[in-house]
């Protein structure tokens, strides 16, 4: 009796053993160092995956802003970015009663929101009219994540945000700070859907500032981004990948002569970058339309350094200040030794314009622009910093926002993994794309995926929005009078449209001067024990990459969407190990 005692405990040991040994086998692949990929790998480590992260930079955190101190909201509104917050022990400040309230530079004068009804009657009016009907538009909408539910509101995919401004005739002032808050959240209005502005209202709709500007993340985005580097194991920076290569057995990545193998992969990178990367099998059609089609948002981000405040302490600059002289979207950052920060973002049009200047030339137009309203801003200045989302090969842009028409062909195709890649980034995210919200949910989201590919599960393949007959639905219910649509889709065609806003003319130039050295960013983390290189069968050349092309202009037909791809065998691999390969492509 002893010995069959002994020996069912030793059957029991053996199993423990062999599960304990399956969970150190499973490996998975992380592609991006941004806040969405340190996510993903920090969550698969957790639940015993041995993760490589691979970063094409030599710095981590990709977009995360310059702001050494910044907004962020509650529990109810940003509740995994307060997880997080939490779960690291990072310092936050609660959130002054001013900053919730935005304020305005007016033809060379500081208004705030509060004096905006005595001073600029007029404009205070026409926003006031403005907000209500965007309240109106957003109220269409049922469900958000299923935004083009009916004919109606495909219909809003067709048009842009703003044709749509264009009839509420709002007088030039207003219109010019309703374009600078559009471009500043999104890009510029003639470039936006209207049915993704209306599906991203209707997410914030009858939320508050207050519960939105709740406190104030000490150090910025960039700390939570190094509490995530510090937990993880290996990662890898200057590692551009250049190629993904699956089979049934799991998935090598390809970062120039070198192979990693593992059993999945994330994949946590902007759209711009993805297609740099060639995949083996290829994506259809739909996913190269997408990635090459999908508008993302312009923005550069400034950051402006004075020895004194130079502005009237009554301003009181802390919160979002927008500016109709092309200044941006503009905040006070908290600055040592008595000086004070200014970060403006440079968004739509304004920072396209901009592309034209070099670093300093575009921080002398600023500064010429900011004159008009301090005139001791120069004479205070000490000098800047300055990040170019939009033109940063690995990036292509600051965020997605969706343009006219790409609701009804791209919509949620990114939520679902492809064979053994999951996908993550902010542009994957329903609810919060652009936010550091959405992008640790995504992180969240591709983590969980992976492990439910290991465990079997298979996806259902994305289900593209039927095609219906837009224009005839907008027509039949223009039909209907007195309703919103009504506005919205009637008037005259010849209704005489308002000027488009010119940005001030800019003056001379000064002459060119060198760039200053940027910011270091987060310092990336070695592994502790880096996987050495093994010595295998050269791998089979991949094919040229062809050259990506400027999105074409006429819609993609609707391919059907990917047939479902068979349940995944859970995977026996060791960790991701580089492989030499005969290839030195570089990205």
């Amino acid at each position: 009796m002893s010995v069959g005692w002994l020996r069912a405990c030793a059957l029991v040991m053996l199993g423990l053993f062999s599960v304990s040994a399956l969970a150190k086998d499973k490996t998975a692949i992380v592609i991006g160092g941004g806040v969405s990929g340190l996510t993903a790998a920090y969550e698969l480590q957790n639940k015993g995956w041995q993760v490589t992260l691979l970063e094409a930079k030599s710095s981590l955190g990709g977009r995360s802003g310059m702001a050494t101190s910044e907004w962020i909201g509650n529990d109810k509104t940003q509740p995994v970015l307060n997880k997080y917050v939490s779960t690291f022990k990072l310092s936050t400040t609660p959130a002054p009663e001013f900053v919730r309230t935005p304020g305005y530079l007016i033809d060379g004068e500081y208004v705030s929101a509060a004096d905006l009804t005595t001073k600029q009657p007029a404009t205070a009016e026409a926003l006031k009219r403005y907000e209500k009907t965007l309240d109106d538009l957003a109220r269409s909408i049922d469900d958000p994540q299923n935004p083009a539910a009916n004919s109606t509101l495909h219909a809003l995919d067709q048009i842009n945000v703003s044709n749509w401004l264009d009839r509420l005739n709002l007088p030039a002032t207003a219109r010019q700070l309703v374009n600078q808050q559009i471009r500043t959240r999104y890009d510029e209005p003639s470039r936006i859907s209207l049915l993704y502005f209306a599906q991203q209202s209707r997410v914030y709709r009858g939320v508050s500032d207050r519960d939105l500007r709740a406190s104030r993340l000490v150090g910025g985005s960039p700390v939570l981004a190094q509490a995530f580097v510090k937990q993880l194991k290996t990662i890898k920076t200057s590692s551009p990948v250049s190629a993904i290569i699956q089979d049934k057995d799991g998935v090598t990545v390809k970062v120039g002569s070198v192979g990693y193998q593992a059993d999945y992969v994330v994949l946590a990178v902007p759209l711009r970058a993805l297609n740099k990367i060639q995949m083996t099998p290829a994506l259809d059609a739909q996913h190269l339309a997408a990635i090459k089609g999908t508008n993302y948002g312009w923005r550069d981000q400034i950051m402006l350094k004075f020895k004194t405040p130079v502005w009237e302490s009554k301003s009181r600059m802390s919160g979002e200040i927008y500016s109709n002289a092309g200044l941006g979207m503009l905040w006070i950052e908290p600055a040592l030794k008595g000086g004070a920060n200014v970060v403006i973002n440079l968004s739509g049009d304004n920072a396209r314009v901009m592309q034209a200047f070099g670093d300093k030339q575009m921080v002398d137009q600023v500064l010429i622009r900011l004159h008009a309203f301090y005139p001791q801003a120069r004479g205070s200045f000490t000098g800047y910093e300055i990040r170019r989302y939009s033109t940063d090969p690995s990036m292509g842009g600051a965020y997605l926002a969706f343009g006219p028409g790409q609701i009804s062909k791209f919509w949620r195709l990114w939520e679902r993994p492809i064979q053994r890649v999951a996908f993550a980034g902010e542009h994957t995210d329903t609810l919060y794309p652009g936010t550091l919200e959405g992008a640790l949910r995504t992180g969240q989201r591709a983590a969980s995926q992976v492990e439910d590919l290991a465990a079997g599960k298979s996806f259902e393949p994305a289900k593209v929005v039927p095609a219906v007959a837009a224009a005839a639905g907008a027509g039949a219910v223009a039909a209907k009078k007195g309703n919103f649509f009504t506005n919205l889709f009637g008037g005259s065609d010849d209704e005489k449209k308002p000027e488009p806003v010119k940005a001030p003319e800019p003056a001379v130039a000064p002459a060119p001067a060198p760039a200053p050295a940027p910011v270091a960013a987060p310092a990336p983390v070695e592994a502790p024990k880096p996987a050495a290189p093994v010595k295998a069968e050269p791998a089979k050349k991949a094919p040229a990459k062809t050259p990506a092309k400027p999105a074409a202009k006429t819609e993609a037909k609707k391919a059907p969407a990917k047939a479902p791809v068979k349940k995944a065998e859970p995977a026996k691999k060791p960790a991701a190990k580089p492989v030499a390969t005969t290839e030195a492509k570089t990205q």
